[in-house]
């Protein structure tokens, strides 16, 4: 996993490069032909899109109904309500510095009316069905599932799960900074460069200054909760955050986080339990990250952000991203169903959405799995599980 995501981030850094470098001196019909491919290739994630969804929320729900108990629920309670928490709380924040922040860069006239590389040739594979009934069926499935015990249809799901990984991590991530390349030659070549890496560098900036409000204020408010000190809560976390940082997975830090959090003084049958879970379903940095990056180029582009689309999108998006945690760029991967179909991202701002992504998922990560911690010492609080 560590391997994955570490040549994912060196192999997107090199396209972006390539891209703005090549884009100032290569031939128009050899930029054509990064055209026809990205165009090829956004027909494959169109297509792909719904069946990942799928494939990752419904044995994701599925496998809740194996741990049943009022501390599931409390934990998927407290893990979609901090992530809607800090999805909220990142739109709020971007609407309110963006404006201000990336003021001549909103609507430029060279992004109105700059020249595009055109591909050769396109083809259209529309897929079996649009993101919307994929979320939805997903998730009513999932909750069915739950229901049926020792279900042969919940084996054929992790088949598909696997199935879905298997395409994510050997077609689509391998795949994925040739897209971004071709996307950053055609910014070069069209005079946008400049404009998308003042953005992108302001951006990352005020994202990782949010990251830290916001473990801040989870530890508070877990440290006002059990009466604990918050500040050394969160001191005893950082080896998870550190870690973290380098593996860039939720998954592959959960032993680390588990027996960071059990120093905190959580119950150890508490934190067994949470932590696992949490590493799962708990995307409060993930999602801080996405939105604060959907509002910053909604502004660059002149989109109108509207306050109750924002809303339902962040509730969604809480529920898309279940699960994607443990596929390497899963997690982009199933929010772009929901970015483009709710909010009309265009190819070209998927991938800035993608590349920004990327280029910030170990502070995301880092984020989720610190977090995970603060959620652990309340459910240890409201929620005492005999020894």
């Amino acid at each position: 996993m560590k391997k994955i995501a570490g040549n994912l981030l060196f192999r997107v850094v090199v396209a972006i490069v390539l891209g703005t470098v090549l884009g100032l001196v290569v031939p128009t019909w050899i930029g054509r032909i990064f055209a026809t491919f990205n165009g090829l290739f956004d027909e494959l994630l169109k297509f792909l899109i719904p069946l990942i969804i799928v494939g990752l929320i419904v044995p994701a729900i599925a496998k809740l109904g194996e741990s049943a108990g009022r501390l599931l629920l409390y934990t998927v309670l407290f893990a979609y309500g901090s992530t809607l928490a800090a999805g909220f709380s990142s739109y709020l924040t971007s609407i309110t510095i963006f404006p201000n922040l990336l003021e001549n860069q909103i609507a430029a006239p060279a992004m109105e009316n700059a020249k595009s590389l055109s591909p050769f040739f396109q083809v259209e594979f529309p897929p079996f069905f649009d993101v919307m009934p994929a979320l939805v069926f997903a998730f009513l499935f999932g909750l069915a599932l739950t229901q049926i015990k020792q279900s042969s249809l919940l084996n054929v799901a992790e088949d598909f799960e696997k199935a879905v990984s298997f395409l994510i991590e050997k077609l689509i991530i391998p795949l994925l900074p040739l897209f971004i390349f071709g996307i950053f030659l055609d910014m070069t070549y069209s005079g946008k460069i400049a404009i998308i890496f003042n953005v992108f560098l302001k951006v990352i900036g005020v994202i990782f200054l949010m990251h830290i409000v916001w473990l801040l204020l989870q530890f508070i408010i877990a440290g006002a909760i059990s009466g604990r000190n918050p500040f050394h809560l969160l001191k005893t976390m950082l080896p998870a955050y550190f870690t973290a940082l380098g593996t860039q997975s939720s998954a592959a830090t959960i032993p680390v986080t588990l027996e960071q959090t059990k120093k905190a003084g959580v119950q150890g049958s508490i934190a067994s339990f949470v932590i696992p879970l949490c590493a799962t379903i708990h995307l409060a940095g993930s999602t801080l990250k996405i939105v604060s990056c959907v509002v910053a180029l909604m502004l660059l582009q002149g989109m109108p952000i509207d306050f109750f689309q924002m809303a339902g999108f962040i509730c969604m998006l809480g529920v898309t991203m279940v699960a994607a945690p443990g596929v390497p760029g899963g997690a982009i991967m199933a929010a772009i169903g929901i970015i483009s179909s709710m909010l009309g991202f265009s190819p070209e701002d998927q991938a800035l959405m993608i590349s920004l992504y990327i280029a910030m998922d170990s502070f995301g990560t880092a984020c989720n799995v610190t977090g995970d911690g603060a959620i652990a010492v309340i459910l240890d609080t409201v929620y005492k599980k005999p020894s």
